[in-house]
Order: C-alpha cells, then sequence, then structure tokens
C-alpha cells in the first residue's frame, strides 16, 4: 500500500474520513456536556469542507481548531458506566464492552451507513480507512511490536490507559 499509494495521498484520504467522521464526535461532545467542542467541530467541518476541498486538506489547522476525539464509549463512561472486560475479536481493534457498544452507536451515526446503505460497501471503506491509517502509522506499530516482550500486556495496558485518559480531556 506505501509503495502505490504516496504518503500526501494517504495523508488526503485520512482527511477526508476525518471531515466525514464529524457527525459522531459533534454528537458526543453535546452529549458529553462539551458545547466547546461540538462548537469546535461544527467549525472544523464548515472550513474543511469549503476551504480544505470537501475535507481532503485540513485547512482548519491554520486557524488553530484542534478536532475532539470525543466517541460514544467516552460517553457512556462520562454517564458512569464500567469498562467490563477488555475484549479481543478478530477484525476489530482492542476494546471494552463498553467501548464495543460506543462503536456501533457511533457508526449508526456515521453518515456513510445512509449514503452507502450496502453492507459491503461500508466494510470496504472501513477496511480502507484502518489500511490508510496503518500505513500512515507504520513506523509506530513496527517500533511497538519490536520494543515489548508481551504484546498482548502492553496493547492492554496501553489501550486502557490511553481511553482513561481521553475520558478525563
Amino acid at each position: 500500500y506505501n509503495v502505490a499509494v504516496p504518503e500526501p495521498f494517504q495523508v488526503l484520504i485520512s482527511n477526508g474520513f476525518d471531515n466525514i467522521a464529524f457527525v459522531p464526535r459533534t454528537v458526543n461532545s453535546l452529549l458529553q456536556g462539551k458545547w466547546g467542542g461540538a462548537g469546535r467541530e461544527v467549525g472544523r467541518f464548515l472550513i474543511n469542507s469549503t476551504l480544505g476541498i470537501g475535507g481532503l486538506f485540513d485547512a482548519a489547522k491554520y486557524w488553530g481548531i484542534e478536532k475532539s476525539r470525543e466517541d460514544f464509549g467516552q460517553t457512556l463512561a462520562v454517564w458512569g458506566a464500567g469498562p467490563g472486560p477488555y475484549l479481543i475479536l478478530p477484525f476489530l481493534e482492542p476494546l471494552t464492552v463498553r467501548d464495543g457498544i460506543g462503536k456501533a452507536v457511533d457508526g449508526a451515526l456515521d453518515p456513510l451507513s445512509y449514503v452507502l446503505p450496502l453492507f459491503w460497501t461500508r466494510i470496504g471503506m472501513k477496511a480502507g480507512d484502518i489500511l490508510n491509517d496503518r500505513a500512515l502509522n507504520l513506523d509506530l506499530f513496527q517500533g511497538f511490536e519490536e520494543s515489548v516482550i508481551d504484546m498482548y500486556s502492553a496493547v492492554r495496558n496501553a489501550y486502557l490507559r490511553r481511553r482513561e485518559q481521553l475520558i478525563k480531556e
């Protein structure tokens, strides 16, 4: 993939997927009472969709408008739901039960699920997004895999710490 698609195009693809995902981030910011985060998301979407040529360029970063990382798993945590067991499931990234439910709700909020109603089309789009994200972060993944002895424990601890930090923000 890295040979076929140069990094500048990978960044454009990533920006496009990220721009479309503003809906779940905005809704979750509102559900968590983070009005500023929801306003930033709407502002980013408007700027990136117009000046960023349909979201292919992150024009909002030039105005210092950072995107939020809100998802429904975090919303459930803010509402008091515990994480539940840590899971490793085929074809999914590591997650907890709470975050799995959150991913399902965020998937229902994804505008692509209404524009591309066919299941296989959405799976293909998600697979392309995951492949592109992995290619952009290949050095990070390889460095992590080479530096740990017990991969399962390292991934679990890193995931749970990262999720706690995102929930606190």
